[in-house]
């Protein structure tokens, strides 16, 4: 008997199994990658909410879904950092503790990272 997984760790899966995938998947198809015991409805539902955060893509398919990755890992890395930063009320004071959080190799691929364009913000 296997222990239960947390939404988050089944999303990690799927989205691991559509990244392998060099096609869309349904469902079905993506439950036979998985190898697992889960449920038709369970794979069903973790797609339609990575559908709604715009983790993945589909395309009509028969009556249903195929589905396919909109982001790859670094994006989707990306997308939840933000989140995360777009939550606080003191942005600067968080990613001021973040950078004291990082080692100096970290530190020099951020400061490449943002290179000359350092005013970016969105708007």
């Amino acid at each position: 008997m296997s222990a239960r997984r947390g939404s988050g760790e089944l999303e990690a899966e799927v989205l691991a199994a559509l990244w392998a995938a060099d096609e869309p998947l349904t469902p079905e198809g993506l439950r036979g990658r998985l190898g697992s015991e889960l449920a038709y409805t369970t794979v069903t539902t973790i797609l339609s909410r990575l559908h709604e955060k715009g983790a993945v893509g589909r395309e009509p398919h028969g009556r249903g879904y195929c589905y396919f990755p909109l982001l790859d890992q670094q994006g989707l890395t990306a997308r939840r950092m933000r989140a995360l930063l777009d939550g606080q009320s003191d942005q600067a004071g968080v990613l001021s503790r973040f950078v004291d959080t990082l080692d100096a190799a970290t530190v020099a691929a951020l400061r490449r990272a943002l290179g000359p364009r350092t005013d970016r913000g969105r708007g």
